[in-house]
């Protein structure tokens, strides 16, 4: 009877010891991902998040073949194509959404050309929707230190950010150098989406940054109150999402974006318009 009790025991502690890493790790991401999820609204970059975090697919394949960390592989390949955007647009040979479809496309095929002619075995399943149930001590101190190093940034940056953001002709006038900015922005994506792989997966990232801040869009009445209230709401769809997981047995990553959407689908529920028109005033 004592044994029996005591595996009890151990298994309980074991599970909650993974869970609370679990926990613990996603609310550190969705802290990062809230605020730079709203300017990735504000601007309607929302496919150009989609397109670096295709990328990382190939990150990951060169990083195994190149044997190197796979979140820097991840960074740097993400970096490169934001690069190589900013280069293509400059020669207004196509529109935007069109050379986001190409470098979306084109990463994510040739990074499963390379995984497949590698022939390393690669987890495909696990970097496409990701395991949150798996991240370790390690990963929680990447995404922590991470995560405070790119929210400073962005803190410092964020004055000519919202600038070039609302009017990028009215920012440089006043010497903001808002191409400047986009890039400081664009490698901050990148470093989220290098930090967040291992999360929720390379499809799942775009949607926790989407979803959270759009829904703290109805519910602000200034830029730092959707950044704010962007991670909150994050922190919450994570925990939702992750004990509806262990409730129901079901995916980790893809129920914590469906908890998303339910509180998405909430605010547009409530009459939240009146609550900002009472606090605005």
């Amino acid at each position: 009877m004592s044994m029996c009790t005591s595996t009890t025991m151990k298994g309980t502690a074991m599970l909650e010891d993974f869970f609370t890493r679990a926990v613990i790790a996603g609310i550190g991401l969705a802290l990062v991902t809230g605020p730079l999820g709203c300017f990735i609204v504000w601007r309607r970059m929302a496919y150009f998040g989609d397109t670096m975090a295709h990328s990382a697919l190939l990150g990951v394949a060169l990083s195994l073949v190149l044997q190197v960390n796979m979140t820097l592989g991840v960074f740097i390949i993400a970096a490169a194509v934001a690069g190589a955007l900013l280069l293509l647009q400059r020669r207004q040979t196509l529109s935007t959404d069109a050379l986001l479809g190409i470098l979306s496309h084109s990463a994510l095929a040739i990074g499963l050309v390379v995984a497949f002619l590698s022939g390393i075995r690669v987890d495909l399943m696990g970097f496409l929707f990701g395991d949150i149930l798996a991240v370790s001590v390690t990963d929680i101190v990447v995404i922590y230190l991470g995560g405070l190093v790119i929210l400073a940034v962005l803190a410092a940056m964020w004055r000519p950010l919202l600038a070039a953001t609302v009017n990028a002709e009215v920012a440089e006038a006043e010497g903001m150098r808002p191409e400047v900015t986009r890039i400081v922005f664009m490698l901050l994506l990148a470093s989220v989406i290098a930090i967040a792989m291992k999360i929720v997966g390379v499809l799942l990232i775009t949607a926790l940054l989407i979803i959270p801040a759009a829904t703290a869009r109805r519910l602000s009445a200034t830029p730092e109150q959707m950044a704010l209230i962007s991670a909150g709401i994050g922190a919450l769809a994570v925990a939702g999402g992750l004990f509806g997981s262990l409730r129901f047995d079901t995916p980790s990553g893809p129920s914590i974006v469906v908890a998303a959407l339910v509180l998405f689908l909430i605010s547009i529920a409530l009459p939240v318009h009146l609550w900002r028109a009472r606090r605005e005033a």
